[in-house]
């Protein structure tokens, strides 16, 4: 299972099916980022596309006959109404039309009745109507998904398509499972099954033995880990500069020359960041040394040209040159951005109070840390609320919490009100039936996590990355037979007829993953021969865009006392 694959796979048929010829590739919105993730424009125009355009934007163009036009389109009502007219009036001479995801008999009708000049010669169907972000990661890109806590409609929707899409891109009819503390899940589990039904030709797939599976959970469960700060390259990218659709904005830095002002960051087109992106942040430095010396090595061999081989030895070699000289000039500018962000906001002091508030049990000194940390100054005030949010999470019915001691901290050192306003936000936000409520509330489970906290710390030394996601608890007990069914049903089927065995997960949380949980079920899917296990979400989360979900999801919910403090 390989969802990268799955998307190029439908791109590249979709240039091959039109045949030899000048190629305009049409895009909406949403299919221009899902194209961009796995194609970059050079490998496109390999592929005879020499010009790319959107949709809304396509009635400004000049005819051009001589075009073939690859039209990629998500089934909207807009789409088709655009569509439609464009094909009243075509600029182009033939037109092959691909829809991203299952799309009405009524709409094609619609679309057959305006081509009066018959210019289109196919129309089908192409699953790739999510953003494949790694191999094992997809995402859906939708920034908020609740709405009070629960469906926004139109994200409902959304997400049924995105979930279809993945399945039948990826050619599995699973078993669905929903966690069932979540109503989200389980209207969402069943919207799926609906649309497996309904359309059940289309997932009329030949199956393994072992029958896949489709895990539902809902980001409520687990509040810890979008908070945290993060520790690895790619993650610790996301969450101090934001990676959106594998760009990242690096315009703030000073002097910076125009050329790396936006970099890409794609695994697919940098070998660097492919090898490197779940290294640490002490490891990125060394493998940065170690690429900077051997750029340093080749560097000098091309400026020795002294004779007729040497010239012909430098052309050969400039593009491979030119291409580390670039990747050597991105990555480094970008690590060194991270390391000044790092020194300059105390994150290690922070992100090490963020591991002991996640991951041990020990009020007293980790109030005392908080209040020290707090007043010392030295720390931003996002890094401050996620701290004391974090205390919220795991005391907030230890009979000696401070919550209001803290936000008086908060208070005093002029926090933005928007930031004191998270910590009961996140109170209202969390799962009522979270099992993190059940580690923090009772001794036995307090012992169940220091066993698991040790025994994921064999062999590693570094204290930042303590933390394990809840996630990863799931998948280890689904994986060994032991996930329960009160805790995480399956949807209309008898349970007693279907074998534990697992070989194929599609994993999808509703209000978004983070890279950590990325990173965790890469870590399974290496550690374990046999199993294929893919993660997705309504979106990929860093601390800034999981406090914009949490407050569109908690913006029309009844107070409480902290909400009512005076602040």
């Amino acid at each position: 299972m390989n969802v990268i694959t799955a998307v190029k796979l439908y791109l590249t048929k979709m240039t091959e099916e039109s045949g030899p010829g000048m190629k305009i590739l049409v895009m909406d919105k949403q299919t221009t980022s899902i194209t961009t993730m796995v194609y970059s424009q050079s490998e496109m125009l390999q592929r005879e596309v020499y010009l790319f355009e959107r949709l809304d934007m396509i009635s400004a163009r000049e005819p051009m006959k001589y075009l073939k036009c690859i039209a990629f389109l998500r089934p909207t009502k807009e789409n088709i109404s655009l569509l439609s007219k464009e094909l009243r009036n075509p600029r182009f001479g033939v037109y092959y039309v691909y829809w991203s995801n299952i799309v009405r008999k009524a709409d094609i009708k619609t679309i057959a009745e305006c081509d009066e000049y018959e210019s289109v010669r196919e129309v089908e169907e192409f699953y790739a109507d999510y953003l494949a972000i790694a191999p094992h990661l997809f995402s859906l890109n939708i920034p908020v998904s609740y709405q009070d806590l629960a469906w926004d409609p139109v994200e409902l929707l959304r997400s049924t398509q995105g979930v279809t899409a993945v399945l039948l891109s990826l050619k599995k009819c699973p078993n669905i499972r929903y966690q069932s503390s979540s109503e989200m899940c389980k209207r969402l589990a069943e919207k799926v099954r609906d649309v497996i039904v309904t359309e059940e030709s289309l997932f009329n797939f030949k199956q393994d033995d072992i029958t896949p599976v489709l895990l539902i959970v809902d980001r409520r469960d687990d509040p810890i880990t979008p908070l945290l700060n993060q520790w690895t390259y790619q993650a610790m990218v996301h969450e101090l500069l934001t990676i959106t659709n594998n760009r990242v904005d690096l315009s703030h830095v000073k002097d910076i020359s125009k050329d790396l002002r936006e970099i890409v960051l794609s695994p697919e087109h940098d070998e660097f960041y492919a090898k490197n992106l779940y290294l640490n942040y002490g490891e990125i430095g060394q493998t940065m040394k170690q690429l900077m010396e051997e750029f340093q090595r080749k560097a000098k061999s091309q400026q020795k040209v002294e004779s007729l081989a040497d010239m012909k030895n430098f052309v050969e070699n400039y593009p491979q040159f030119k291409k580390m000289s670039g990747t050597v000039c991105k990555h480094l500018v970008l690590v060194s951005d991270l390391s000044n962000t790092v020194a300059n906001n105390n994150l290690l002091e922070v992100s090490e109070l963020e591991q002991q508030l996640a991951c041990q049990e020990s009020h007293s000194s980790q109030l005392q840390n908080l209040r020290t940390l707090l007043n010392s100054g030295n720390v931003r005030h996002k890094d401050a609320t996620k701290l004391v949010m974090l205390y919220a999470l795991r005391y907030e019915r230890h009979s000696n919490n401070d919550i209001d001691g803290l936000l008086n901290i908060l208070k005093k050192n002029s926090v933005p009100d928007s930031f004191i306003k998270m910590i009961p936000r996140i109170l209202k936000f969390r799962s009522k039936n979270s099992r993190l409520n059940e580690t923090f509330d009772t001794q036995e489970a307090v012992v169940k996590i220091t066993k698991r906290f040790f025994k994921d710390l064999k062999g590693v030394e570094n204290v930042y990355t303590q933390h394990v996601p809840l996630l990863r608890e799931t998948l280890d007990d689904l994986i060994k037979g032991r996930l329960k069914e009160t805790t995480f049903p399956f949807l209309g089927e008898n349970s007693a007829q279907i074998s534990r065995r697992i070989k194929d997960v599609i994993v999808f949380m509703i209000g978004g993953v983070t890279y950590e949980e990325a990173l965790a079920v890469h870590n399974i899917n290496c550690s374990h021969q046999n199993i294929r296990i893919v993660l997705g979400g309504t979106t990929i989360h860093n601390s800034a865009s999981f406090f914009t979900e949490v407050q569109n999801a908690t913006a029309n919910l009844p107070t409480t006392r902290h909400d009512n403090r005076r602040m």
